[in-house]
């Protein structure tokens, strides 16, 4: 895995649990609003990264105290390690909770059907009709996402759907839509766009 970040712990990224929180590298969007940018590069062999085995020694020596753990990133199901990463885990006794963007459904699946997810939380962007131009990728495959969203929601799992209200970028008209496309039954929170220096949501 290539992780480029570690947080030993964290009172707010999991609902309900004290976690620790693991960044992984690349992202397959370009969210004009993202906070963390740092993160998008795809990763390299000549990557910085953080160490997998100090990873696991952390978690394992704190795993009374911290009950789970987030794999955020960037997009962490573009790692092909990332099943193996998350079997480790959960050798360790921790929930498993992982944030996404659905871009990958045949992930997804694989992993809810191993019982390696504990709690899922995805970003819904955008109404469909504009998700290319709020991800900034041309060719987003939307039929992908969607079918995430049906897996997720279907799973069984603990799962949460949120968007990140950016008032420049879409009208209350859109904001609706974005609510018609959450199932009925599935959460979903408005999470307040905070722009900083690195940050351009006027695209």
């Amino acid at each position: 895995m290539k992780l480029a970040g570690f947080v030993p712990l964290s009172l707010c990224d999991y609902p309900g649990r004290l976690s620790a929180v693991i960044f992984t590298q690349g992202c397959n969007f370009r969210c004009p609003w993202c906070h963390n940018r740092h993160l998008i590069p795809l990763p390299s062999e000549s990557s910085a990264c953080v160490d997998e085995e100090h990873v696991m020694a952390v978690l394992a020596e704190r795993r009374v105290r911290v009950g789970g753990v987030v794999v955020t990133g960037g997009e962490p199901t573009l790692q092909a390690a990332l099943p193996r990463f998350l079997r480790r885990l959960k050798t360790l006794g921790l929930s498993v909770k992982l944030d996404t963007n659905g871009s990958h459904p045949e992930v997804l699946r694989q992993l809810l059907s191993e019982g390696l997810l504990d709690y899922v939380a995805m970003d819904v962007k955008a109404p469909w009709s504009k998700y290319a131009a709020l991800t900034g990728v041309d060719a987003c495959d939307v039929a992908a996402v969607q079918a995430s969203v049906a897996l997720i929601a279907a799973s069984g799992v603990s799962h949460g759907f949120r968007t990140t209200r950016v008032d420049t970028l879409l009208a209350e008209s859109d904001f609706s839509l974005i609510l018609e496309q959450i199932p009925q039954g599935s959460a979903h929170t408005w999470q307040v766009f905070r722009p900083n220096d690195r940050q351009d949501a006027t695209a």
